[in-house]
């Protein structure tokens, strides 16, 4: 068997690779191209130079929405794995209940991100009215509106990869801290962090591009009300390639940076996270 894979892997591995060139290499490569050009249908392309990438820096939308992902991104990934971390914690204990617990903290993942966003604008709705107010008047509810709904939706994801990397912590090293006189402050913070390195650093590339990606939940939450005040990267893209005529090509170049922040970052925090791996 092992000698029938050696020798017939590349057929194996040829429609995986075609399909990646034709899914995404190819659009990639055309979608780079098209950000130097004006256009409204790719038939039509014209070579305008980097008059693109200057628009879409003189867009003052532009520049709000990546200040405003920013501030969501910092915001949701330290509150999103701290809590995630606090409730893997918690159900890694001896209590009744946990896979229940585990279960109900897991289903908000399930969820479609533009039904969490309706689901959850009725529920502020609902409660802001009665403050004379709503979502969609106010930034700075929008933007903790969007805070709760992803960190109500993550957390149980992160939660089931910190449980993963809890339990996979070896027993005798907590036992040897007890035996020494180390307390739980001490144990977590000596022991079961730095043990937990790999978890964490999957769960804070996992937060750092879904906050910088997000789409659906802005969408559906606020729509980047009031006036593209909580307009996320993202959506900003959107609007400007189909919502404004003759802007595709202005859209498509907002898109090329977007891609190199949201690698640039995804890449420095591996770099920095895995770096601590191996100190441990």
């Amino acid at each position: 068997m092992e000698r029938t894979i050696k020798k017939y892997w590349p057929i194996f591995l040829l429609p995986m690779i075609a399909a990646f060139i034709i899914g995404f290499v190819v659009p990639f490569i055309e979608g780079v191209y098209l950000s130097f050009c004006k256009f409204t249908t790719i038939k039509d392309a014209k070579f305008v130079g980097f008059s693109n990438y200057i628009e879409a820096f003189q867009d003052g939308t532009f520049l709000h929405a990546f200040s405003f992902t920013g501030l969501f991104a910092i915001v949701s990934v330290i509150l999103i794995n701290v809590l995630a971390f606090l409730v893997a914690l918690a159900l890694t204990q001896k209590i009744k209940g946990t896979n229940i617990f585990r279960t109900v903290f897991f289903m908000p993942n399930l969820i479609g991100g533009i039904v969490l966003g309706y689901v959850w604008q009725i529920i502020f709705d609902a409660i802001f009215t009665k403050f004379d107010t709503a979502l969609k008047l106010n930034e700075v509810l929008g933007f903790w509106g969007l805070i709760i709904l992803v960190s109500w939706q993550q957390i149980g994801y992160m939660m089931i990869v910190y449980i993963a990397g809890l339990q996979a912590i070896p027993g005798d090293i907590q036992e040897a801290a007890m035996i020494d006189g180390a307390n739980k402050i001490q144990r977590l913070f000596k022991i079961t962090i730095p043990n937990m390195m790999p978890s964490i650093t999957i769960c804070t590339f996992l937060t750092i591009t879904n906050a910088f990606k997000l789409f659906d939940q802005n969408l559906a939450l606020t729509g980047g009300e009031p006036l593209h005040k909580t307009e996320m990267l993202a959506l900003n893209i959107y609007d400007t390639f189909y919502g404004r005529v003759g802007f595709e090509g202005v859209g498509q170049a907002k898109a090329v940076v977007f891609f190199i922040l949201v690698a640039v970052i995804g890449l420095l925090q591996l770099k920095i996270t895995r770096e601590k791996e191996v100190q441990q």
